[in-house]
């Protein structure tokens, strides 16, 4: 087995460890929680002390501005964290209806350690209890069928695993490794899968990030009345399945049957790919119309237009059972 072999295995069902790339901010006040209910989602009243959940920062007009995650930490404060690159813009998205709320919005120079695995329960409680007296917290991870730990506080108290020794048995492992497991588990990322472009429905993201018994926030419009309609969206994201090589940026297109070049009409795209042990070939996440069936087979065309086409699946997510 390679080295990817191993790490994939590790953070399906032993115990893998890695950084994972997040900005965190802290937001706090009187105000705090009542502003958040109106700017996110989910129903941040509803969110106990501890507790922890995925929502959705969205624009005015219901697009998508962060996928964030909310962790109250007492009564008047929040620890929100999202993808590395799109703090900034969270932070401003939220700092832009402030007006006279109660409310301080701080970047914190925070780290996250994942740990993925079957295994992470059994091998990773003396670093929990150690890490939890140091003021860290630990977040349940769970995303179609893929589990864990995440680990987040301050930089000089939680590990960098490339750079120190992790408890027996826990393997420190690689993007390669950690991109693989994402893309079969069907995780959507901010910056690939989801941008400012981004509708919720698209990304199947609406029953994990959204409450429809709160009360009104911005961008709930587009929400609600999809919601009503069925979630009929013009396309979705979905699983691919290739031989061949796999790249984000990557046309797909209709049918198995040879077509004209001039006229093979695009209906997707890859947004992210890797290979994976798991499956035994390239795996892709990529949007496709509602007019092409899935699961069903397609074909995949380099992005710029050239070459020919190679045959390929897609299908629902994940693309494996957990």
């Amino acid at each position: 087995m390679s080295a990817l072999d191993d790490q994939v295995a590790a953070l399906r069902r032993g115990a893998g460890a890695f950084a994972l790339p997040r900005d965190v901010f802290a937001v706090r006040g009187v105000d705090a929680e009542a502003y958040l209910q109106g700017q996110l989602s989910q129903d941040i009243i509803a969110l106990a002390v501890g507790g922890t959940t995925d929502s959705l920062l969205l624009q005015p007009d219901g697009k998508l501005s962060a996928l964030l995650r909310v962790t109250r930490f007492d009564a008047q404060g929040f620890v929100l964290d999202t993808d590395a690159g799109f703090g900034d813009a969270a932070v401003a998205r939220l700092k832009k209806f402030l007006l006279r709320s109660k409310v301080e919005i701080e970047r914190l120079e925070w780290r996250c350690l994942a740990l993925r695995g079957a295994l992470v329960g059994p091998l990773a409680g003396g670093l929990l209890n150690v890490l939890a007296e140091a003021g860290v917290t630990a977040l349940p991870f769970e995303w179609n069928g893929w589990r864990g730990t995440d680990l987040l506080g301050p930089k000089d108290v939680v590990l960098d695993p490339s750079a120190g020794p992790l408890p027996e048995g826990i393997i420190p492992c690689t993007g390669d490794a950690v991109e693989a497991c994402r893309i079969v588990s069907g995780i959507p990322a901010m910056g690939s899968e989801l941008t400012d472009k981004t509708i919720a429905a698209e990304a199947g993201l609406v029953e994990r990030t959204v409450s429809f018994t709160k009360g009104c926030y911005t961008g709930q419009e587009l929400v609600a009345r999809l919601d009503a309609r069925g979630s009929n969206v013009p396309r979705r994201l979905v699983g691919v399945i290739a031989t061949a090589r796999l790249a984000p940026g990557m046309t797909l297109h209709a049918g198995t049957a040879p077509v004209d070049v001039a006229a093979d009409k695009v209906v997707g795209s890859i947004t992210s790919a890797a290979w994976s042990p798991e499956v035994g070939s390239w795996v892709g996440l990529g949007y496709l119309h509602r007019t092409v069936a899935s699961p069903g087979p397609v074909r995949v065309r380099s992005g710029d237009g050239l070459g020919g086409a190679e045959p390929a699946q897609v299908g629902p997510l994940p693309l494996i059972e957990p």
